[in-house]
């Protein structure tokens, strides 16, 4: 009784942090900035990398893409930055859905190590401020309901794939997850999706059910991985930084691996439309 007091308690305080951070930009860039030390520090030890130098670029790309007018004093060339920098991170995010299904364990030479503290942890936070801050125009509701469906598909896969969960998804690296609960959670996702597209009024329901099945598919894959990185580091949580719930970086695996994919939905529904 005294665990699920507390493990609650730290999730409302960290969803209600979420929340009100999301209501003002320079906010959630801090919010943001800090969650991103934050889970370096815990992927760092999971992949025993001790170098400071993944802080200090984490540091230097997310000030350069964040604040890339107050730096240069202009908007041009952002826009290929940021291409490029998604092509680069959604690579190496597709490099890692590889190992996840063909190698026993995710090769971790010294370079590799560099590459994913960079584009799969640092460049995943740039682009969950850039979701907010779509065509430079703020707007947290396309953020805050991106949220919404991973903790939406979270909860129900647990729920169904506990309650009637048979086959298994990922046995080998995440023995509870089934199919049953796959499908479950992205039921409920497709679903969720037409209330947040009533409510938020920024993308229409077609747009938001698409992202619901983007966000579960890829945010599944990202709970794998973190998983895969676990257990080769033979640990259960990636940190302690939150009672009940583990490191930040369990909390936050799915929507970090989505982002990306995030952004590169809505550049495509920006030109489209």
């Amino acid at each position: 009784m005294k665990e699920t007091l507390i493990r609650s308690l730290s999730g409302l305080l960290y969803v209600l942090l979420l929340i009100l951070c999301f209501t003002h930009p320079q906010s959630l860039i801090a919010l943001f900035f800090v969650f991103g030390i934050i889970c370096l520090i815990e992927f760092n030890k999971l992949i025993q990398l001790k170098s400071l130098i993944p802080y200090f670029i984490f540091a230097f790309l997310y000030a350069f893409f964040v604040y890339w007018h107050l730096i240069l004093n202009t908007n041009k060339g952002i826009d290929e930055a940021i291409q490029i920098l998604m092509v680069v991170t959604i690579f190496v995010e597709l490099f890692l859905i590889k190992d996840l299904f063909s190698e026993k364990t995710i090769p971790l030479f010294s370079s590799k190590r560099f590459i994913l503290t960079t584009f799969y942890i640092s460049s995943a936070f740039i682009f969950l401020v850039l979701i907010a801050d779509h065509h430079d125009v703020y707007n947290s509701n396309i953020l805050l309901g991106s949220f919404i469906l991973v903790w939406v598909n979270d909860s129900f896969a647990y729920l169904i794939g506990k309650n009637f969960g048979k086959q298994k998804l990922f046995e080998k690296i995440s023995p509870k997850k089934t199919v049953e609960g796959f499908l479950g959670g992205l039921f409920f996702s497709c679903i969720a999706s037409y209330f947040i597209a009533t409510f938020t009024q920024t993308l229409d329901f077609t747009s938001w059910l698409i992202l619901s099945i983007v966000i579960t598919v890829f945010g599944t894959l990202g709970d794998l991985i973190e998983s895969k990185f676990k257990r080769q580091a033979n640990v259960k949580d990636s940190g302690a930084i939150m009672p009940g719930h583990g490191g930040l970086l369990d909390r936050l695996d799915s929507i970090i691996f989505a982002a990306p994919f995030i952004y590169l939905f809505l550049r495509i529904l920006h030109y489209v439309s």
